[in-house]
């Protein structure tokens, strides 16, 4: 006689880029083997490549983990791992006067992703002169390996820029990254002056992020820190 298969709860939620809701499953213990594998490693690629993994598996194959933004995988990883491990997270804080850890429990079922002040989901043009401009696009997990490899500060932002560019325009027409070689891409941006990039890195800079703040009164010295943790590795210990 086969054992016995336990079903496992299905739960909705919303991907805050395109509010699309999904349905998911909690991760099963063979899926947190391949995330604790990974964690064991050091290795943010081999993580990032079991996130991905354990995001396909548990939301029943409906999305592609390299078309999701970088937000919105640390997102749903969130949700997966208060459903599976348990809502409450509970990491050591250092405070800022005496260096001492604190443990500090999270929610982080109630962890939201934070949007850019006047956010506005369809002013994603950026007007680089009169008549020449780029539209943006945030970044995505297919890009994150790429740019994780980047040799200097300098390719790093390189290689994020072009990554978040959608199209190019002009008067003449519009021209799709996708259709553009690499040295392409790099001759057009190394001809932006400093006023034109600076536009094109606020972009990046007020993109959402998954982040939270909180206050924690040290255990041994009692002052009063303000945190934000922001990423999914910094919620766990």
């Amino acid at each position: 006689m086969p054992l016995p298969i336990l079903e496992s709860p299905k739960y909705i939620l919303t991907v805050p880029s395109t509010k699309k809701s999904i349905e998911y499953r909690p991760f099963l213990v063979k899926e947190e083997k391949i995330l604790l594998l990974a964690q064991e490693t050091g290795d943010d690629n081999a993580i990032t490549q079991a996130i991905k993994e354990i995001i396909k598996a548990c939301t029943f194959d409906v999305i592609d983990p390299e078309d999701l933004t970088t937000f919105d995988l640390e997102y749903i990883f969130l949700k997966l791992r208060a459903k599976s491990v348990g809502e409450i997270s509970e990491i050591n804080c250092t405070c800022e006067k005496c260096s001492a850890k604190t443990p500090v429990s999270i929610d982080i079922d109630k962890i939201e992703v934070t949007w850019p002040k006047d956010y506005n989901p369809k002013d994603n043009t950026i007007m680089l002169t009169d008549t020449v401009g780029v539209t943006m696009q945030y970044l995505k997990v297919r890009d994150i390996k790429a740019v994780n490899e980047s040799k200097s500060q300098t390719e790093t932002i390189m290689d994020t820029i072009i990554a978040m560019i959608n199209t190019i325009f002009d008067q003449n027409g519009v021209y799709k990254k996708s259709d553009s070689t690499q040295e392409e891409l790099l001759t057009f941006i190394n001809s932006l002056s400093r006023s034109q990039i600076e536009k094109i890195e606020k972009f990046i800079i007020d993109s959402p992020k998954l982040m939270h703040e909180l206050d924690f009164s040290c255990i041994k010295c009692k002052h009063t820190n303000k945190v934000t943790l922001a990423g999914t590795q910094s919620f766990f210990e």
